[in-house]
């Protein structure tokens, strides 16, 4: 078989390829065995009617074409094979002689995979943040759980709205003197402050108390989402019926009792500055591994072709059309609401698809480079992940994967995430990292020589802070650390599971 590439522009190329007559013979037999295999033809058994009876029966247009379809196919593989060349785009094949006697001619012109130059990916250094969680920290957050847990109360009488307080309001809006849909309300709860109605609504009715009856003049925005109303004046009768405000709960053992397992607000403080802490120390870690794997794909040097970016922009708005799905809304609905054109959401989305391909094929050369290979195990650890991500069974996810034929992806996706897991291992270490593994080795010393007798009481200890977390916190805490649970385990038996792991 003979090859030619020839370069249409920087990313698309055209492939000649000449395939010798025994390819195509070869080709003939394999397409009879396949029809043949795939049709019941009467006075033969399944897969033994000849290519002469084929013919009769379906016509010799069809054998050849499905002839076609096998010789072209397997040619142009081996051509890509051969030439180092991966489409990212469907081949556009036109086909110049087909001969079982002189054999067969085509080219096929795509957009290829760009090559990437790849710059310094190891020795990388970035900051690596060590957070410590504060008790004003904490309390700062219990505060934002008492406001979630807060009352609504009528305020005393005479009291006048202020930013915080709730307005139940009777309204009716009018434009141009005339009532128009969706303008009316009854007993609506409106916060002040909250800007959830037109701009200038909520201003007008501070200052006012139950009883009044006050005139709101407001203009609608010019990219408000109802056409109709764009730029337009209104004016809203508006009775106010009531003055509510919030009523904190105390932040004590009974609001603690209320919101948690826990008796007491100590308790409660205790585990939520342990989840706290692990939260920062996971989100530390995760910025440093970006900041890492950033650097490494600006130090690359790659050309994207734009029919890759819109390809990224496809899964992406295919993403979206799922998550609103997910909440029984349609594409269309969504981009009315949002006063956008789908052209205009694909172009917000650019930039990001630009980023996320590079960063792709950096990381893949790099796996490259690196000879980073992808283990069945790999890919069972990924389904897991995905399936505990969704509270799904790993066998669905799986054949999900398989029927929508995303093995591909899923593999790719895998050998990314180990390049980039290469980058961080082939980090420099801070001197902050280099005295933190210096401390927790020479802690780990002392604990070795310290003797098996204080072994029971340090398991104890560890079972102890186990059982003050929640089972939600129990099953986050195992997933980061890579423990397999039962979907179905009750506490305890989570419990021992994460014992039995680490004491390995």
């Amino acid at each position: 078989m003979n090859v030619k590439v020839e370069a249409l522009d920087q990313h698309k190329v055209s492939l000649n390829v000449e395939v010798p007559a025994e390819a195509v013979q070869k080709g003939f037999k394999t397409a009879v065995a396949r029809i043949a295999n795939q049709v019941k033809i009467p006075g033969f058994r399944k897969g033994k009617a000849s290519r002469k009876i084929l013919e009769m029966h379906f016509g010799k247009e069809a054998v050849e074409a499905e002839a076609k379809d096998v010789v072209i196919n397997d040619a142009l593989n081996e051509a890509l094979q051969q030439e180092k060349l991966i489409p990212v785009t469907t081949p556009d094949v036109k086909e110049d002689k087909f001969s079982e006697s002189e054999g067969a001619v085509f080219t096929a012109t795509f957009v290829k995979r760009p090559e990437v130059e790849l710059g310094e990916y190891k020795g990388l250094e970035a900051e690596h943040a060590q957070p410590e969680i504060s008790d004003d920290e904490v309390m700062e957050q219990l505060k934002r759980g008492a406001e979630q847990s807060a009352r609504l109360e009528k305020a005393e009488d005479g009291a006048v709205l202020k930013k915080g307080d709730y307005a139940v309001i009777d309204f009716k809006g009018f434009v141009d003197g005339e009532p128009f849909e969706g303008g009316e309300g009854k007993t609506y709860p409106l916060e002040i402050g909250s800007q959830s109605f037109i701009p200038g609504f909520e201003d007008q009715l501070e200052g006012h108390k139950a009883g009044d009856d006050v005139d709101v003049k407001v203009t609608f925005p010019a990219d408000y989402f109802v056409d109709a109303l764009k730029g337009k004046e209104a004016e809203f009768k508006v009775h106010i019926n009531d003055v509510k405000r919030k009523q904190l709960p105390e932040i004590d053992d009974e609001f603690a009792k209320s919101v948690s397992q826990f008796e007491t607000i100590d308790e409660l403080k205790a585990s939520l500055k342990q989840q706290m802490q692990l939260q920062a120390l996971q989100q530390a870690e995760e910025a440093y591994h970006d900041a890492l794997v950033n650097q490494a794909v600006a130090n690359a040097k790659v050309d994207i072709p734009h029919e890759m970016v819109d390809q990224r922009i496809d899964e992406i708005v295919e993403e979206i059309k799922m998550n609103l799905e997910s909440q029984n809304m349609s594409l269309d609905d969504y981009l009315k609401r949002m006063n956008q054109t789908e052209a205009q959401l694909r172009a917000n989305y650019e930039a990001t698809a630009a980023e996320q391909v590079r960063q792709g094929l950096v990381l893949e050369a790099i796996a490259d480079k690196e000879d980073l290979q992808v283990t069945n195990e790999d890919l069972s650890m990924e389904v897991y992940s995905m399936a505990h991500q969704f509270n799904a069974d790993p066998n669905d996810v799986m054949k999900i994967i398989k029927d929508e034929n995303r093995v591909g992806m899923l593999i790719n996706s895998v050998l990314r995430k180990k390049a980039a897991a290469f980058i961080y291992g082939a980090a420099k270490k801070a001197e902050a990292d280099k005295k933190a593994e210096e401390t927790a080795a020479e802690e780990a010393a002392e604990a070795a020589t310290e003797g098996a007798a204080e072994a029971p009481a340090v398991a104890e200890d560890r079972e102890a802070e186990l059982n003050a977390m929640t089972v939600k916190d129990l099953k986050q805490y195992a997933s980061e650390k890579g423990i397999a649970l039962d979907s179905k385990a009750k506490k305890a038996e989570i419990i021992e599971t994460i014992l039995q792991a680490e004491s390995k």
